[in-house]
């Protein structure tokens, strides 16, 4: 029997829609959890390896919430986020000219993780005005393939997002990467005519809530990094 109803299409449409997005969304979970869970072991591995050396090197997990985790090592911490709501690329993106995203379209509907880099002290001293960089950002489809843009180390995991499956091998890969490209992602003075002026008031502030930006690469936009 036919449906008669006018908005049948478009209730199709709705529902359609909704669960594509809700089974990225958990595909998304699935992988941000398997992401703490490897930063779990490496951590477990570190401390069992130099536990009770007196000249210890931090290397700590600390869980954020749902979406949200992070891991200190050295003076520095990459933060976990993942976003949650869905995405697509654009048209004019690389991926969405490939024969993967042509053969079906929904597979370029996207989580998103993001990686972040942030000096250490920032948090440690409460210096809300530090600058931290987004390192990389993780897409993950419907079929658990997953995309990266990124820096460097990061930047070279792309391969092929129709090739490139998530697993606990591939995510301790990306982890291992984001950690090598943070230690080489050193801390580099500010340009002198930067920083040779500073106010009263930012100077007594800085006492307080060290309102003086720090960042890796202060004076500098992250997209044009010179040290690249």
């Amino acid at each position: 029997m036919e449906d008669s109803n006018p908005r049948s299409d478009l209730f199709e449409v709705l529902r359609n829609k909704a669960l594509l997005k809700q089974e990225v969304y958990q595909k998304t979970l699935t992988t941000f959890r398997q992401f703490k869970s490897v930063i779990i072991e490496m951590v477990r591995d570190y401390q069992e390896r130099f536990n009770g050396n007196e000249q210890l090197i931090p290397f700590d997990f600390r869980d954020r919430g749902e979406f949200e985790f992070e891991l200190k090592f050295g003076g520095d911490v990459l933060l976990f986020m993942m976003h949650t709501n869905i995405f697509e690329f654009s048209r004019t993106h690389e991926v969405m000219k490939t024969n993967y995203i042509h053969d079906d379209k929904t597979r370029s509907y996207c989580g998103v993780i993001n990686v972040f880099n942030f000096l250490a002290d920032s948090f440690k001293y409460n210096r809300i005005n530090d600058i931290g960089y987004m390192i990389g950002r993780i897409f993950v489809n419907r079929d658990l393939h997953y995309f990266i843009e990124g820096k460097r180390e990061l930047g070279m995991l792309y391969n092929n997002f129709s090739t490139s499956l998530v697993n606990r091998d591939s995510v301790a890969q990306i982890i291992e990467s984001a950690i090598l490209y943070t230690i080489n992602f050193d801390l580099l003075t500010p340009p002198y005519d930067e920083v040779k002026m500073v106010t009263v008031s930012d100077i007594q502030a800085s006492l307080d809530n060290m309102t003086l930006k720090t960042g890796k690469r202060l004076g500098f936009r992250f997209q044009a990094d010179p040290a690249e």
